[in-house]
């Protein structure tokens, strides 16, 4: 396939080459149009992109659900299916399905899954598990169930560690109610052990700061900045250095808010979406792990408590959001969406980019930040 009259943006910049041919499933040459060949285009499909954006795909570190499914309902390589296809309408190609608080069962059928599809999942967008809970804080569950919520035993901690890297991207945990048994042995095994949902005190993440290096839904469910205690949300600024996802929506944190922080945190902050089943379909309310959950313009609430339970929101509408309200450039945005989630979780080396030798995930869209194409594994699908 060779793709013309692109705006290229490379996963760190704009180019000035506006022409992409993949062969099969990879990215074969970044080149110009002058330099394409009659004989060269009648060996390939050419799609004409008209000077439209064309960018890595998005990559979604933080994914309940989408188009009428959860992750956590069915456990199923069904529901990874339907979540892939519903992310690339909106631009995201790769994702991390997203497992909240649940019992040892739910864990092991999840590890049991990605296990069984581990040579073909990222055929399916899918990178790995993000294993959200439940070893949390109880004072900031949000709509994780408080009867789950427990420290793990030593078992399944020995169940998520071996599995390493390949199989769980992502673990997040309460800092203040971990056993450094546990941390030292899910580092060990490589994987990304994310603060979250936590009411830790700056001294007590200190105490096993070497264990963490990701933060999960900067704001939400973390203990808020004080004068006197600046808590998570003061030591993830403070040290600057911990890889964060951050929701764009607009409800979970305000734009000045995710602008603020931004400042601070650079490319060590990432979108995500946090999205759970309405994402891509009008359906009013869901049940998110025995808890009725609303949906009404794109607001996601636990109608008892008023907690939100996830969001509606798709990556190109965060990009959007970034762009529009938070007030940041379009590279930076992207990056965002591509290269800083790719970094994050250490795929930078096949994704995250538009390089030759890489997976050709891309995706274009138009002046109104809606995606007209997506290509996954070098098959295009327009919208």
């Amino acid at each position: 396939m060779i793709i013309k009259n692109a705006k290229i943006f490379d996963g760190d910049k704009f180019i000035p080459e506006n022409v992409v041919i993949l062969n099969g499933d990879k990215i074969e040459k970044i080149t110009t149009v002058s330099e394409l060949t009659e004989d060269l285009m009648s060996k390939h499909e050419v799609v004409d992109i008209d000077g439209k954006v064309l960018s890595p795909g998005f990559i979604d570190l933080q994914l309940n659900g989408c188009g009428g499914v959860l992750f956590n309902d069915e456990i199923t390589v069904e529901t990874l299916k339907i979540m892939n296809e519903t992310n690339k309408k909106y631009g995201c190609t790769s994702f991390l399905p997203t497992l909240i608080t649940s019992p040892d069962e739910k864990i092991l059928k999840a590890l049991k899954l990605i296990d069984e599809i581990k040579d073909t999942k990222e055929e399916i967008g899918v990178l790995g598990l993000h294993i959200e809970g439940p070893y949390i804080s109880v004072e900031k569950k949000g709509v994780h169930r408080p009867d789950y919520i427990r420290v793990l035993s030593d078992e399944m901690i020995e169940e998520i560690s071996k599995r390493g890297y390949e199989g769980v991207k992502i673990i997040t945990i309460a800092p203040e109610n971990a056993l450094v048994k546990h941390l030292k042995s899910l580092k060990d095994s490589k994987i990304n052990i994310a603060l979250g949902h936590t009411n830790a005190t700056y001294a007590q993440i200190e105490e096993k700061a070497e264990y963490f290096t990701h933060a999960t839904h900067f704001f939400n469910a973390m203990r808020p900045f004080d004068s006197r205690e600046p808590g998570v949300i003061g030591y993830l600024l403070d040290k600057k250095n911990i890889q964060c996802g951050i929701i764009v929506d607009g409800l979970h944190a305000s734009f000045p808010s995710v602008r603020v922080v931004k400042e601070v945190m650079k490319s060590n902050m990432y979108v995500v979406t946090d999205a759970v089943a309405p994402m891509g379909t009008d359906m009013p309310e869901f049940i998110f792990e025995g808890h009725l959950v609303r949906h009404e313009n794109g607001k996601c609430w636990d109608p008892k408590t008023g907690s939100l339970g996830g969001a509606a929101i798709d990556m190109m509408s965060s990009v959007k959001n970034l762009i529009k309200e938070v007030k940041i450039s379009e590279e930076e945005a992207l990056r965002m969406a591509t290269s800083y989630p790719a970094k994050a979780v250490q795929v930078e080396d096949r994704y995250g980019y538009i390089k030759e030798g890489y997976i050709a995930d891309l995706i274009y869209y138009n002046e109104n930040y809606i995606v007209e194409g997506t290509i996954a594994k070098g098959k295009l699908q327009r919208y």
